[in-house]
């Protein structure tokens, strides 16, 4: 929402000089927050857990897919990044093949790339040929005797390119995800809140008959203050309580992040931020798709809308 919004800093300040404890205290800001939080959501994303950090946010995803489905491997997306903890580094192909390499653990499926992928705009039938691709993994994985916990995936990669995934891949992908016993985790950290312009969220591109069982959020959550959250089922969390191991997060969920993740929704709602990253998005688009037909050696263009920026990350992608 801008560097240093007046409003942000106002709500950090005035909390700052009220309270701020660690999260064993209750404080009606995290409850305010949750409501907040919860009204752009599906429904059946109603429990919320809050953070410091979006690699802390996609760790804990990892952990309640896996106390949920008592399976272990997970699916990821090839060249995605989720993460600077050694937990996420192991499932961020980015990071792990120049690292040490892949665990057992771990299944790539390829992006759902339909310019430079496996299955191209040309193919007849690009959804299903990418999601089948991952209920081959799977099925190689029971051969194994391996059990599979998530799919994990941002709902846009980012880091692989900006890809958009071609709308009824998500679900095709969850229904095979979920007939293993596995859950569907859905990465915003770099693309929620607004920044795809159409949608709050950008799971919501593959179509309103589809939600994720966790959704992890970091980044534009605090406007660059440090705040993160999973939101989850209540099968999932209470599946996650059921262990006697409580919870804990000294700082996740604070007063005054929970202040400044209020006042970061109050921006994007009182200034319509997300009208103006789908304005100006589109705008651009036009422009450099003129640049396109005017130049050959261009191959693909797409974007990322960043509205805590007022502007957008272009990518060109030469043919």
């Amino acid at each position: 929402v801008g560097h240093c919004h007046p409003d942000v800093v106002k709500a950090a300040h005035q909390q700052n000089q009220l309270l701020n404890t660690n999260s064993r205290y209750l404080h009606d800001n995290l409850v305010d927050y949750a409501e907040r939080l919860a009204k752009t959501l599906p429904e059946k994303l109603c429990i919320f857990y809050f953070l410091n950090s979006g690699s802390e946010a996609n760790d804990l995803a990892l952990r309640l897919a896996r106390q949920y489905t008592k399976h272990e491997d997970v699916i990821v997306l090839d060249h995605a990044y989720h993460g600077h903890l050694t937990s996420l580094i192991d499932i961020s192909p980015y990071k792990f093949r120049n690292l040490d390499g892949q665990k057992e653990w771990v299944h790539v499926a390829p992006v759902p790339d339909t310019y430079r992928g496996l299955y191209r705009e040309d193919h007849e039938d690009s959804v299903t040929a990418y999601a089948d691709e991952v209920k081959n993994i799977i099925e190689q994985a029971h051969e194994r005797g391996r059990k599979i916990a998530a799919f994990f995936a941002e709902s846009l990669p980012s880091v692989g390119g900006q890809i958009i995934p071609p709308a009824g891949y998500f679900q095709k992908v969850a229904k095979h995800v979920r007939k293993a016993g596995g859950v569907f985790i859905a990465d915003e950290i770099q693309v929620g809140f607004g920044r795809v312009g159409k949608h709050f969220w950008a799971f919501q591109l593959q179509g309103g008959d589809f939600v994720p069982d966790i959704v992890t959020m970091g980044k534009p959550i605090g406007n660059g203050h440090p705040l993160a959250c999973v939101a989850t089922t209540k099968e999932i969390a209470e599946a996650f309580a059921a262990t006697g191991v409580e919870y804990f997060n000294t700082f996740g969920g604070n007063p005054v992040s929970c202040a400044v993740g209020l006042a970061v929704l109050d921006v994007i709602e009182k200034e319509d931020l997300q009208a103006h990253a789908t304005e100006v998005g589109n705008f651009l688009m036009k422009l450099l798709k003129e640049q396109k037909i005017k130049h050959p050696i261009i191959g693909d263009v797409r974007y990322q809308c960043l509205i805590y920026l007022h502007c957008q990350l272009l990518f060109v992608w030469f043919s």
